[in-house]
């Protein structure tokens, strides 16, 4: 090595065709790796009946939550909190207005669906006021239809199904009335796939 290439202290002309050789062999072999080996699979894991576990650490219960009213909840959990903030384990836990059914004793009077907007991924709420009583997404302006989940009004309407319509979950009740989330299918046809959707 030259006193030249000593002073500069940058990268010689040499190691620097070594370090693109192995970037290019790296990109070049890079689609045959099986990635998907370390990934986690959902389909995999077994999901049971759980309660319908509040904000506040009660479980939902028929004869108590209030008509007309949206709590988030978290399905499935799990035992590391930080998992448990991810919004694709988020959900609108409704009762629907009193208009829709939400006087009914039973768990038709309630809705589940996932907080991730089918149009670019933002979290939406549902709005309880006269007048609004629908989901409503910040950050584009697609509105869903609280019985439904299906969405009526903005970028996400326009999306061919099942892409127009929220993930749901499926309720049970015991004798004293409180609430468990039944063991969901995703797929399109079922419950549907978060942030992607199902047939309606």
């Amino acid at each position: 090595m030259s006193e030249k290439e000593e002073k500069t202290g940058g990268m010689s002309r040499r190691d620097f065709l070594k370090l693109m050789g192995a970037a290019g062999t790296s990109v070049a072999f890079a689609p045959f790796v099986p990635w998907g080996k370390f990934m986690p699979n959902p389909s995999s894991v077994t999901l049971e009946k759980v309660p319908v576990i509040l904000p506040d650490g009660t479980q939902a219960n028929l004869n108590t939550f209030p008509i007309n009213h949206a709590e988030v909840i978290t399905y499935p959990e799990t035992a590391d909190e930080v998992l448990n903030e991810e919004a694709f384990r988020k959900w609108q836990f409704i009762r629907l207005p009193e208009k829709f059914g939400g006087a009914r004793k039973d768990v038709s009077s309630f809705r589940a669906y996932s907080m991730v907007c089918l149009h670019l991924w933002c979290l939406w709420k549902y709005w309880p006021e006269e007048g609004r009583m629908r989901g409503e997404c910040p950050c584009h302006g697609s509105m869903y239809d609280v019985q439904t989940g299906t969405s009526f009004l903005g970028p996400a309407s326009l999306q061919a199904a099942p892409s127009n319509t929220l993930a749901e979950l499926n309720f049970e009740v015991d004798s004293d009335g409180f609430m468990f989330i039944s063991p969901p299918t995703w797929g399109v046809n079922a419950n549907g796939v978060v942030g992607y959707g199902r047939f309606a």
